[in-house]
Order: C-alpha cells, then structure tokens, then sequence
C-alpha cells in the first residue's frame, strides 16, 4: 500500500463528481430527513434507473439524450406520484416510497432476465461507475447543479411539496447515473444524520465536512487497497459520520443541538 501508486488523473475527476453529488445532496438530505422521507431518495433513484434500462433497450448509445429524457421522465412521473400519495395518505407516505422503490427494481429486474449484460448494468446502477467518470462530462452536470442548487436556497420555502418533489427528483437523476443508487442515498442520509447534533446555523458546514472526508477516504482506501470504489466511499462516509458524533458530545453546549423530547408512550 504506497501513495505512489495512486493515479491522480483517476482519482480528480472521480473527487469532482462527488463533490458536485454533495453540493446538492447535503442541503436536500437534511429536508428529507425533516420531512421523515428518508427513503425517498432510493425510490426516485429506482425509478430513474427503470427509465434508463427502458430506454437502453431501445438506443445503441446508453448516454444519449433519449436515455436522459427516459429517465427524467421515469423520475418526475415517480415524484408526481409520490407527491399525490403524500396528500391522500400521509400516515402511510414512508411506506408507500418503500414500496414504489421495491416495485421499480423489481420490473428492472424481469426487463434484464434475458440481458446477457443485465448483470453488468444493475451493478453500475446500484454502485455507481465514479472512477470513470470524465472532466469534460462533468461541466453540463455542474451548470444543472448550480441552477438547481441556486433555485432551491432562493425559494425552498415558497416551493411547495409539488416543487421539492420535482426538483429532487431532476437532481437525483442526474446523480444515480453519475454515483450510483448507494451513494446517492449515502450522499444524502448520512452527512444529514451527523449533523442534525449540531445547532442549526452548523448542519450544512457539518455535513458538508462529512461528505468531503468520507468521499475523500473512500477514494483514497480504493485506490490503495484495490476495493470497490462506492462501497468503501459508502463505508468511509459512515466513519467520517461516527467521528462528527463523537465531535458533537465533546463540542460545546452552544455548538450542539437542544435535546429532543422523549417520544410520548
């Protein structure tokens, strides 16, 4: 295990794309996990996957534009859904995700049976392909990121459900097919669990360590130990969430979140 054998040239843009994961995920992960939605990431994510494996069976090239609007597609329909259930049956909106999200990789599943490739692309879809990953791809996703990024501190508040369903979902399309549906999910929950012990002017600054340190190991330990990439940036990321844990219990009383009240038997 030697630094020298680390190939920067690899490892950059696979850094850039995380960091443009984290970007938006980091602020959308502590919304997700206020609104008690936390799987909702997942079934989008699935969703947007479906739509790729449709469109794949139908164009030659697995990048084009058709598989965009596939997926994108797939994804709003899937939000709209999931927009339409959380006013119909709220009390049952978390269980409902779960099972838009078991459907949808379950009919990706009998679409693949006969693919003697389908192996290969459920893989790259649930872990992603971030070391491949080109600087030049990643100019078109910074600019929609910015955008969406921008949009969503301007008018998060006035947005409304329909518009944070819509606007996850456009950004979480974009992510599975970047990092893969474990990491999106991990980019999202994990920094938002580490920093919700922190006082409220804190959490982004605290999540956004997270993710940097945990995406930074993760490369790190692949590229010298010869692991799966989004695996061991998933695992690091749960490191780096252990350490802000114990960093909050040492932090000062100001720098940590008031305590929250016992839930009521």
């Amino acid at each position: 295990m030697q630094l020298g054998a680390v190939d920067l040239s690899i490892l950059i843009p696979a850094f850039v794309a995380g960091m443009l994961v984290l970007a938006t995920h980091v602020p959308l992960g502590q919304q997700v996990l206020a609104r008690g939605i936390v799987f909702i990431d997942l079934a989008i994510a699935q969703v947007a996957g479906l739509g790729v494996t449709i469109a794949g069976a139908f164009v030659e090239e697995p990048q084009g534009w058709q598989v965009q609007v596939a997926a994108c597609v797939a994804a709003l329909v899937g939000a709209l859904l999931l927009t339409w259930t959380e006013k119909k049956w709220p009390q049952v909106q978390e269980a409902l995700i779960g099972v838009l999200f078991v459907l949808a990789a379950c009919v990706e599943l009998l679409l693949l049976a006969n693919n003697p490739h389908g192996g290969e692309h459920l893989k790259d879809l649930l872990v992603g392909q971030i070391l491949w990953v080109q600087m030049d791809h990643l100019w078109p996703i910074a600019a929609f990121y910015a955008v969406a990024l921008a949009l969503w501190f301007a008018v998060r508040n006035r947005i409304g459900m329909v518009g944070f369903y819509v606007l996850f979902a456009l950004i979480v399309t974009q992510s599975v097919q970047l990092v893969g549906v474990y990491l999106v999910f991990a980019s999202l929950i994990v920094p938002a669990l580490a920093s919700r012990r922190f006082a409220p002017g804190l959490r982004l600054l605290v999540g956004y360590l997270v993710g940097i340190a945990g995406y930074a190991a993760g490369l790190l330990l692949s590229a010298l130990l010869d692991w799966p990439t989004g695996a061991a940036i998933v695992v690091a990321l749960v490191g780096a969430f252990v350490l802000a844990v114990l960093a909050s219990l040492a932090a000062p009383a100001s720098a940590r979140a008031a305590p929250e009240p016992a839930p009521a038997h």
